[in-house]
């Protein structure tokens, strides 16, 4: 089987691109041929040239809505698709998904459009929300399957008349297991050490997490935040501002994250909205009590009480006394994490979403025929 991926950027590797290299390397050893195409060149695409994917940059696939941008990005990608002949395309990230499905049914190719989160999902403003239901709307008409992350955004497309359930279906993350050993909790640790791996942009947010933690300095914590992106000196400036600077940790973008979450006690993720957060499951699998936000998919995640906290969206008491809690705890944190990293086991390791993810193609092939 051959098959084609298509991501909308280059400059950045979020959840997206991360989970798309691990898939595509999974795919790739399960005996297919993989190329990948993405708009521009950057970050992403340096990481797949230097697995050894087969991989093309386009000159105009861009993120924003461009209608001169958008239909020279429909011909370049036809194009380039035409010439590869896949059997199957799989789209990430909307701009992709958008103009791929048009292009993969001008060429009579089955197309499956995997949601990292819907651009309607709740917490983004109202107007694009409004706008991105109207078109997935029309798009599902162009659809051969939609795999969503998640339950939650299943069900958010199924509320909205998007789609039915024969052709959305849920196919959660999975990643990889590692060798590193997990840490026990010490029963009377000086400093309780929290990290946050994310971007520094939407939908994170950095300085809720800054502003619960501003009501505890007199409790024994240290933050690391690891991540780069365009929020960040703001947010390094709203600690110094909140005088937790000597406190918190920036490390920027690392390639060593299982290890530093191997190192931690408590793993935070505060967002606005999210689909399924491969660093949350990266906790899991380290063994860590989670406090994330109750958004999107983080539910089918983190079980509340038993395997980490679940807060509110903006609700800086409930995740001040969340923190509190499981600072001061050892027996919380070691329960809620030895449960986490079970459920992790059980239910979102690697070979789980690759089986499904082949199955889905292989489907998509037979009703094609």
């Amino acid at each position: 089987m051959k098959i084609v991926y298509v991501m909308t950027r280059s400059d950045v590797i979020g959840g997206a691109g991360v989970h798309l290299l691990d898939l595509a390397r999974g795919v790739e050893d399960a005996g297919h041929d993989v190329t990948i195409i993405v708009g521009g060149e950057g970050l992403f695409l340096e990481h797949a040239i230097a697995q050894g994917f087969t991989c093309i940059a386009l000159k105009h696939m861009v993120r924003e809505i461009h209608p001169f941008k958008d239909i020279s990005g429909f011909f370049e990608l036809r194009n380039v698709i035409r010439a590869c002949a896949p059997d199957i395309i799989h789209l990430h990230s909307s701009k992709a998904g958008l103009i791929g499905r048009i292009v993969a049914r001008s060429l009579k190719i089955p197309s499956i459009f995997t949601v990292h989160g819907w651009a309607f999902t709740e917490g983004v403003s109202k107007h694009r929300r409004i706008l991105y239901r109207n078109i997935e709307r029309v798009m599902t008409l162009l659809s051969d399957k939609i795999i969503t992350v998640s339950n939650y955004d299943k069900n958010l497309a199924l509320s909205y008349k998007i789609g039915n359930s024969n052709l959305i279906t849920t196919i959660h993350n999975g990643i990889h297991d590692t060798q590193l050993p997990i840490q026990p909790v010490a029963a009377l640790e000086p400093i309780i050490k929290m990290i946050m791996v994310a971007r520094f942009d939407e939908p994170k947010n950095h300085r809720a997490l800054l502003q619960a933690l501003s009501l505890l300095k007199n409790s024994a914590w240290q933050l690391e935040f690891v991540g780069d992106g365009p929020s960040l000196n703001g947010v390094r400036s709203f600690a110094e501002k909140l005088g937790l600077s000597n406190r918190v940790l920036f490390s920027g973008a690392c390639n060593d994250v299982a290890i530093r979450l191997n190192q931690a006690d408590i793993f935070c993720l505060i967002s606005d909205w999210e689909a399924l957060p491969l660093t949350i499951l990266e906790a899991m699998r380290a063994g860590l009590p989670v406090i994330a936000s109750n958004v999107g998919g983080i539910p089918e995640l983190v079980d509340n009480n038993q395997t980490g906290v679940l807060v509110n969206r903006h609700d800086i008491s409930s995740l001040t006394t969340a923190i509190n809690t499981l600072v001061g705890s050892p027996d919380i944190r070691s329960k809620m994490g030895a449960l986490g990293r079970k459920k992790f086991e059980n239910n979102f390791t690697f070979d789980a979403m690759l089986n499904n993810t082949l199955a889905a193609y292989n489907s998509s092939l037979k009703v094609k025929k």
